[in-house]
């Protein structure tokens, strides 16, 4: 008989996952990707596809979902010395200053230059390996709203590293959500991508629902490199709950949360009050969510918070049932892969 797994340990949240089954391209149609359906009552799994979803779903739940929208985070360019760089955007700490992730040497006041008269000087170099910058628009310091439309029109979709590919059009349309709204992640909230117009709508005008923005970001993918979870320093995120989000998370309904960042932000909300600001809530077994009653998820990293996240709803050893059921049934996994409904 085995040990059963410690779920306070990182190396409990391991499993082995063939390489052929991470998406590296999304379902088309949107909600022809797959459906994993675990319902807590009875540790029944049922295998579905996602727009089959509204007959899975229960009756009085209201839903929840995340508006962010994704940016063009990722940029290509070239230090004074004529060395390439590569720059991620992570999040803007004030109008100016952006935290930043660079790959190539740098070093304070290293000037980038990128196309359209745009350059970045670094301001610091922080020792979680980011950078804080400024970005100037032919020479001329500019505030973080205003980089966006830049980033719209020579940037690049930031796909996560695992993808192993360079985006292309498809990612412009297919890495963002049909209710993405308010700009600001560097990587989508995934459960939300198999959502097409059609399925949204329908879902929509049979459930209460209410938007929260939680802009994703690139600490998302950060692996847990503590050997105890709780150790692990949780990166934090900008979000706002809209007042009919407010008003529904307050209310007696059962709530459905579609994906790991909408499940965060209300969870915060509920324990801190706040309606907007930063959120850095880590939900593992031994901080189970407090107010969402189902989620919809991705298939998640190992060793990943968003993999610690669904133990919260379903425990440790269930969830490694779950995921190996999943790649038993060679479901696709990761971002663009396919979702899981827990009820």
């Amino acid at each position: 008989m085995t040990e059963p797994l410690d779920p306070l340990l990182t190396e409990s949240y391991d499993y082995q996952l063939p390489e052929g089954l991470i998406a590296t391209h999304p379902a088309y149609p949107r909600d022809h990707a797959r459906l994993l359906v675990y319902n807590r009552c009875d540790k029944t799994i049922t295998h579905a596809r996602f727009d089959a979803l509204e007959s899975f779903l229960p009756e009085s739940c209201g839903i929840i979902f995340n508006d962010t929208k994704v940016i063009k985070a990722r940029l290509y360019g070239k230090k004074e010395s004529g060395g390439a760089i590569e720059l991620l955007i992570n999040r803007p700490h004030d109008a100016h200053t952006i935290n930043v992730y660079i790959k190539g040497r740098v070093k304070e006041s290293t000037l980038l230059h990128f196309d359209d008269n745009l350059s970045a000087r670094v301001i610091a170099l922080s020792e979680d390996g980011s950078r804080e910058v400024n970005f100037y628009s032919h020479d001329t310091l500019i505030r973080f709203e205003d980089l966006l439309p830049i980033l719209e029109k020579i940037g690049h979709i930031p796909l996560p590293p695992y993808l192993g590919r360079e985006d292309d059009s498809e990612d412009e349309r297919e890495y963002q959500s049909v209710f993405a709204h308010h700009e600001g992640a560097v990587a989508a909230p995934t459960a939300s991508l198999h959502f097409t117009d059609e399925l949204f709508e329908s879902v929509c005008s049979q459930h209460p629902h209410a938007f929260v923005t939680l802009h994703v970001g690139s600490g998302t993918f950060k692996p847990v490199e503590a050997k105890i979870i709780t150790d692990h320093p949780m990166h934090s995120e900008y979000f706002n709950i809209s007042p009919s989000a407010h008003d529904l998370i307050h209310s007696d309904i059962p709530l459905l949360s579609i994906g790991t960042t909408s499940t965060r932000t209300v969870e915060y909300h509920v324990r801190h009050d706040a309606k907007s600001g930063e959120a850095n809530l880590f939900l593992h077994p031994n901080n189970p969510p407090k107010r969402i009653n189902h989620l919809l998820t991705n298939f998640h990293l190992p060793q990943s918070t968003l993999l610690m996240l669904v133990a919260s709803f379903v425990g440790l050893e269930e969830t490694h049932r779950i995921y190996q059921e999943a790649i038993d049934e060679k479901y696709r996994f990761f971002s663009y892969g396919d979702a899981m409904l827990i009820l």
